[in-house]
């Protein structure tokens, strides 16, 4: 199989294991590509993606941005938390502005769940979710299952434990379709205030004592603690976090294996990891960093090449 299933890329729920390896090979070819002394490779040229980022986000901004200019292709950049979105324009009236500047892909961030599957019935552009509200977060998912099948020689038969706020997590709720996609098994573990009450319902066991979920995994992701997405506390402070589900050395360092560590990031530093576990061999934190750009560039390359597939 040489294409995509799919025109869009709005979740990994809507792509098949298929997709998500044709993804991984592109990605191999493009990690050889960004290793090069020249990093640009010009399969996009005459190709336009608008970035619509209605939600902060500079991590993952900056990946797709780079990804794109990597292709050669042209970029324009729309930040909406500071544009006339603000003045009460809607998001097709945004679109609309957009496209009629002739965009063939829009990459999109938007606080509300299913905004790229709204976008993708009434726009002509292909569309990449790069994470709407707490549902999906597809080419993160991507990059990290990535990040296993390069440390880990496959994904399949691993097992793999999430860690920290299921609830609020686009990352959480990807990975999860993704790693099963890809034969792991999956554990979540966390505050019982932090586990949504559906999440036995996608085949993904719960255990709440961290050091059993460590025992038992091969791998695992420490998210992040949401703060700003939390209106309510879901757990006293911070400091409890921390000494219940937050890994340290001395926790890693007390498993009779060696399991390797991921992290979404931007990291809160002694709240889910410490900064040993952060900077140790077995963390592959700054692996993701890299791996995201190679794997946003197969996304776009692999929709793309549909596009002009399309047009000829």
């Amino acid at each position: 199989m040489s294409e995509l299933s799919v025109n869009h890329l709005l979740g990994i729920k809507y792509i098949t294991e298929e997709d998500i390896h044709l993804i991984f090979e592109t990605a191999d070819h493009f990690k050889e590509v960004i290793n090069r002394p020249i990093k640009k490779v010009p399969s996009l040229r005459d190709i336009t993606i608008a970035n619509l980022f209605f939600e902060n986000s500079t991590r993952t901004r900056l990946s797709f941005e780079l990804a794109e200019k990597r292709l050669s292709a042209d970029v324009v950049n729309f930040s909406a938390a500071s544009s006339s979105v603000k003045k009460g324009e809607t998001l097709i009236d945004t679109v609309n502005n957009i496209l009629s500047m002739k965009v063939d892909m829009v990459v999109m961030r938007h606080p509300n769940p299913g905004a790229g599957i709204f976008l993708s019935r009434h726009i002509d552009a292909s569309i990449v979710n790069a994470g709407d509200g707490a549902h999906e977060h597809p080419t993160q998912a991507l990059l990290d299952c990535f990040s296993i099948r390069e440390r880990l020689g496959d994904v399949a038969g691993k097992k793999v434990v999430i860690v920290g706020d299921i609830l609020h997590s686009r990352v959480a709720l990807s990975n999860i379709f993704a790693l099963q996609k890809l034969g792991a098994e999956v554990k979540v573990c966390g505050p019982k205030t932090l586990i949504p009450k559906y999440i036995e319902n996608l085949g993904v066991e719960v255990e709440g004592n961290l050091q059993k979920a460590l025992q038992w995994c091969d791998v695992a992701n420490m998210l992040r603690v949401q703060n700003e997405r939390m209106d309510i506390s879901y757990f006293p402070s911070t400091r409890e976090y921390a000494q219940q589900f937050g890994l340290t050395k001395k926790v890693l360092d007390s498993l009779d294996k060696e399991i390797i560590v991921m992290h979404p990031g931007p990291i809160n530093r002694g709240v889910e990891v410490t900064s040993d576990v952060a900077d140790s061999d077995q963390a592959i934190i700054l692996d993701q960093v890299q791996n995201g750009v190679a794997v946003r560039m197969a996304v776009i390359y692999l929709l793309a090449s549909k596009i002009k597939h399309h047009e000829d």
